[in-house]
């Protein structure tokens, strides 16, 4: 194997291990928007339940079932 073989080889491992990383890096940011949908759904939940709001309750669960 020549120099220039190795280089070629370290370019495209490279490449390839940047494709992975933004692969995961895009995941990670589904994951986290979904954390912060997951977040405001509580937020919203409480305040109604604590105050016996059933109307309220029932609207943020459904508006948590149509983002699915």
């Amino acid at each position: 194997m020549g120099l220039r073989t190795v280089g070629l080889k370290r370019d495209k491992d490279l490449v390839e291990r940047v494709a992975r990383l933004e692969q995961e890096v895009a995941d990670l940011r589904r994951h986290n928007l979904r954390l912060a949908e997951l977040a405001d759904l509580v937020q919203e939940l409480l305040v109604p339940m604590a105050q016996r709001d059933q109307e309220r309750v029932d609207a943020a669960i459904a508006a948590f079932q149509d983002s699915l």
